[in-house]
């Protein structure tokens, strides 16, 4: 079998609309579904390019391991020289909100100020310490925007990590951040394909924080009779600001090549950008709207570099790096 697409992923619903569109386009790919499995070290990678779908909210569809797998996969891949779109660079700033902030603001790209705390009395430690009238807390391995919590005092913080409410990061780590209080209730993710900016979305963050654009998480949304009025998603239409280059220099340096990246503006129009999502999903509602299909654009792009890795190597040999 000549060479092929392979997807890597633990979620079949945030791939199904990938695997449509590259039907759609004739393109050859397989399906590398990796909650559980193995890599022989001492075996010989396939022909192909490899897109990582990897996502940091695995554990809550009991695929806890999962990313652990996948890092292991591109190790092998990358050391055979194989072509890796959101490979390992990438696996490390999906996991870690520590390390996105810490690599946006080696870019010149504002955060907001936070503080990474393991221990529940460290948290409260780290409320005193931030010193704001209002902050949130967060996961520093998550995904979807859960285990997001708005506080506005040290004392209702206190409470909350000391019941049994309190929801612990999978990875121990939880961030307490200062709270951005934008004008209006919304936050703008940027879509990127191939490192380029695709289209900018505006997000209504007034039913709360979990802001996944994909179908699988509209469910509760769309059938909830309080849902706020008007499309959760929308596309903001030609969308242009100076923080795109930012982005896309970030991406480049940090071998990122499909992401969505959000951002939040406050009262005094400073930008601050908080997460980079490198298993972007994409809301089929708001792309209908203009026309634009995040994921068809993604096949688009894999199939380019498909043919762009034929044309470098006709032969079908790999030669190890």
């Amino acid at each position: 079998m000549g060479a092929q697409i392979h997807i890597i992923h633990e979620n079949s619903e945030w791939t199904e609309h990938l695997i449509k569109r590259l039907e759609e386009q004739g393109l050859p790919y397989e399906d590398w579904f990796i909650n559980e499995g193995f890599v022989d070290l001492a075996s010989v990678p396939p022909e192909g390019i490899f897109y990582s779908r990897m996502s940091a909210s695995s554990h809550t569809r009991g695929h806890a391991h999962a990313p652990e797998l996948a890092g292991a996969l591109f190790a092998w891949l990358e050391h055979h020289g194989r072509r890796v779109i959101n490979g390992s660079a990438a696996l490390r700033l999906e996991l870690s909100k520590v390390n996105q902030y810490v690599q946006l603001e080696k870019a010149g790209i504002r955060t907001p100020r936070t503080i990474a705390a393991s221990g529940r009395q460290q948290i409260v430690e780290a409320a005193l310490t931030l010193g704001s009238a209002s902050f949130i807390t967060k996961h520093n391995r998550a995904g979807k925007g859960l285990g997001v919590r708005l506080f506005h005092s040290v004392p209702a913080l206190e409470q909350y990590v000391d019941s049994p409410e309190f929801e612990p990061s999978i990875d121990g780590i939880t961030l307490v951040q200062e709270y951005i209080k934008a004008p209006e209730p919304f936050i703008t993710r940027c879509e990127f394909v191939g490192g380029k900016f695709l289209y900018a979305v505006q997000v209504d963050t007034s039913d709360g924080f979990e802001l996944c654009p994909a179908d699988a998480c509209q469910i509760e949304e769309q059938t909830c009779a309080i849902a706020a009025p008007g499309p959760k998603f929308k596309i903001r239409e030609n969308f242009s600001h100076p923080i795109i280059k930012k982005y896309e220099a970030f991406l480049q340096a940090n071998q990122i090549e499909v992401a969505g990246i959000e951002f939040i503006e406050n009262v005094d129009g400073l930008l601050y950008t908080y997460d980079v999502n490198t298993n972007t999903n994409y809301n089929p509602a708001a792309e209908a709207e203009t026309g634009t299909h995040g994921m068809a654009e993604v096949a688009a792009f894999l199939g380019r570099e498909l043919e762009q890795l034929s044309v470098s190597n006709p032969s079908g040999d790999f030669v190890n790096s």
